[in-house]
């Protein structure tokens, strides 16, 4: 017994849960030091409802100052936005109130269908939209005169819960640039060392150098084939990328620095994912198929190791005239290499190292230079349409049950229900799985039901001084407050501080009234029920469906890329940025798939796929160079037409591809001609290895279109469905 205690009390101070107790802890502080002077506040001048000030403290309080800020704006957006349409919605149909109900689930679901198409905070304005309409209207269901002044009331009770809030984080908390930029270059840093393992291992093994903390890949086997340790640092890798987008936007609120250059550091970021995602199992293929090669990747490692020496003091980004010039020798030393190519299958690793070396030295004018000319490229976000309508089905669904049975029952705290399963739903529709949520959202909200009874047994009978309310409030909700930001517990958490908030009922003149307090738990418990009832049972979410529609997604983007006109290809940047959207959630939602399904390989299949984009676009750009003859073009034109059957038959793609190859191959030129020519061939011969590679993720019947208790011949996606 005597070893949890020393554990818990003997902190290493260099350690990193004694970090992350000091951070949590001071975090804790600053939601506690705003609560008590927005409540306060709220008594000094005479808010009608004033925990709605906490309720505000406590959804937009973020460790970051910046989105703090971000949170705040848009909070009252929304609440402005809620605010006027819920009076339009009783205005309106203040003589009916099915007809009411019916609008009012109407915006509720169109406001979590915006949510979900929405990204960061600008999600938390369509929500606050969604449930402020119901916050505002619930005081005046028995007087509907009485709701334009619940409007306002509401959204002074939320400028102030912000105003407070931003005051005191901003007061009491370091804002520095140099740490959004110190994880921006050791993400550079990790992407290059991903690169390297698999450049000493596709080189000979006489030359290879070892390299600390890596595991070399073999040239031996087939696709899929990698040793876990390079899939568990693909996936943490990838993880810390997307975790730096994020960042890089609440950065660029709270600093000008940064908000002059996000556009850049968004690029970059987009670019070191596409860097992760170039390598893949397909590298090993290559290296069995090329064996020559090994002088390309040789100049690579050299390359990569030059840039990890050179980008070790932290004040690289501000001076990066020696990485760009390393880069640029390297690429002078990589045309040397490709003067004496011949071979198609060589040309193939000369091709993607050049990529590889082209796409760092774009990453690296974007850390260093973000408000560059070069800086002109705008990647759009990806709307999941089919997830944000199934979420505002469920938000039209619940908010008009809810309404339904207060209307027929009559329950006298029916309208709290009402608030709160809007209010739940709407925050949900920002989770990346709103149905498996759910249940953490009601079990936190379950338990705020205790700790309200507790709190109005223990604590505010014997209150007799704001201090001791102050202190009560915050003992009550520490549980919740210090656990927010926990991956394990933060959803519950969330909804057990924000929901015991709600049910509290502290106001300036308080009557204990144990009747309608029974009521308004009875009432917040029937809500998650209700909550755990829709999301879960009546509209559960098919991930497996969500994600073989992104797999569609991506096979269609392909298909739409090679029967695209030669000058009307998109940008590089463009397409691919798309795509790693689509991986992204791929990867989220094959990790929530419950049913077996060969979720690596389609992982890897959703790089190849990003690759084959990639040759894509290289072959359009060497068509019109090679000087092809009219019945190569022709040939040219029809393996790209295969495409049109990739879903179909893929395989057959893939033949199409390496007939094409065979016949512009087999015509000799010397020269840029020649040059450009074994380029072409090289992009083609790549594609259709790519395919033979994962037939069964292009494929219309691959295993993951089929239901988990399908019987078929597809259990892999290296096997064509169609054989």
């Amino acid at each position: 017994m005597r070893n949890p205690f020393r554990q818990l009390f003997s902190f290493d101070r260099n350690s990193v849960r004694w970090r992350n107790f000091v951070s949590t802890a001071a975090f804790t502080a600053r939601v506690f030091l705003s609560i008590g002077i927005a409540l306060f506040l709220a008594f000094m001048i005479q808010l009608e409802s004033p925990m709605s000030t906490v309720t505000t403290v406590l959804i937009v309080a973020n460790p970051t100052v910046g989105a703090l800020v971000s949170k705040s704006v848009w909070r009252m957006t929304g609440t402005v936005i809620g605010a006027a349409l819920s009076t339009a919605v009783m205005a309106m149909f203040v003589q009916s109130a099915v007809l009411y109900f019916m609008a009012l689930s109407a915006f509720v679901g169109l406001a979590c269908m915006t949510a979900t198409c929405l990204r960061y905070f600008r999600a938390y304005a369509a929500v606050l939209t969604g449930y402020t309409i119901i916050i505002v209207a619930v005081p005046a269901f028995a007087h509907p005169e009485n709701i334009f002044l619940s409007a306002m009331m509401r959204v002074s009770d939320v400028a102030l819960g912000i105003v407070v809030t931003a005051a005191v984080f901003m007061v009491t908390s370091p804002r520095r640039r140099q740490g959004t930029m110190d994880a921006l270059s050791g993400a550079f840093r990790e992407t290059i060392r991903h690169a390297l393992v698999f450049h000493e291992g596709l080189m000979n093994r006489s030359d290879a150098q070892d390299v600390p903390g890596s595991e070399p890949v073999g040239t031996e086997g087939a696709f899929r084939s990698l040793p876990q340790t390079i899939y568990d640092g693909r996936q943490r890798l990838l993880g810390q990328l997307a975790r730096l987008g994020p960042a890089i936007e609440y950065a660029a609120t709270d600093n000008p620095d940064i908000h002059a250059g996000v556009r850049g550091y968004r690029l970059a970021v987009s670019r070191m994912t596409g860097l992760v995602a170039s390598y893949h199992p397909y590298w090993r293929n290559l290296g069995v198929a090329n064996p020559l090669s090994a002088p390309v990747h040789r100049e690579i490692r050299d390359t990569l190791t030059e840039l990890l020496a050179l980008t070790e003091n932290a004040g690289w980004i501000e001076r990066p005239q020696g990485v760009l010039a390393c880069l640029e020798e390297s690429l002078e030393r990589l045309e040397v290499l490709e003067g004496a190519v011949t071979s198609p299958a060589v040309q193939a690793s000369v091709d993607n190292v050049r990529d590889i070396l082209l796409q760092l030295r774009e990453t690296v004018l974007d850390l260093s230079s973000p408000r560059g000319p070069h800086v002109r490229v705008r990647v759009l976000p990806y709307l999941e349409w089919m997830s944000a309508i199934y979420n505002g089905l469920r938000g039209v669904l619940i908010a008009f049950l809810a309404c339904m049975i207060w209307y027929i029952t009559y329950f006298p705290t029916g309208p709290m229900m009402i608030m709160y399963v809007v209010a739940a739903s709407s925050l949900l529709s920002t989770a990346p799985s709103a149905a498996r949520a759910s249940l953490p959202m009601a079990i936190g909200t379950a338990l705020s039901v205790p700790a309200c009874w507790l709190c109005h047994i223990a604590a505010l009978p014997r209150v007799d001084g704001y201090p001791m309310l102050w202190l009560s409030v915050c003992a009550c909700m520490l549980p919740g407050v210090w656990l927010q930001f926990h991956p394990r517990y933060g959803v519950g958490a969330f909804g057990y501080t924000v929901f015991l908030a709600m049910q509290l009922m502290i106001t300036n003149s308080m009557v204990p009234d144990d009747i309608t307090l029974i009521n308004t738990w009875l009432a917040i418990l029937m809500g998650c029920a209700l909550l755990v009832l829709v999301f879960r049972v009546i509209m559960p979410a098919d991930q497996r469906l969500y994600a073989s529609r992104l797999v569609i997604s991506l096979g269609r983007s392909l298909q739409s890329l090679s029967a695209r006109p030669a000058g009307k290809v998109p940008s590089w940047m463009v397409w691919e940025g798309t795509q790693i959207q689509k991986v992204s959630i791929l990867l989220m939602r094959l990790s929530l798939v419950a049913s077996p399904i060969d979720r690596q390989g389609y992982v890897d299949g959703a790089f190849a796929a990003l690759s084959l984009g990639r040759l894509l676009i290289r072959l359009r750009q060497a068509v019109e160079p090679a000087g092809l003859s009219a019945h190569e073009r022709e040939a040219l034109d029809g393996a790209l037409a295969s495409f049109k059957t990739l879903r179909r038959d893929p395989v057959g793609t893939a033949a199409s591809l390496m007939a094409a190859a065979g016949l512009i191959g087999a015509d000799e030129a010397s020269g840029m001609e020649g040059l450009y020519r074994v380029r072409l061939v090289s992009c083609l011969e790549q594609s259709a290895h790519i395919i033979d590679s994962i037939p069964g993720f292009f494929h219309a019947d691959g295993p993951l279109h089929l239901w988990y208790d399908e019987r078929g011949p597809a259990t892999l996606v290296a096997v064509n469905p169609a054989r």
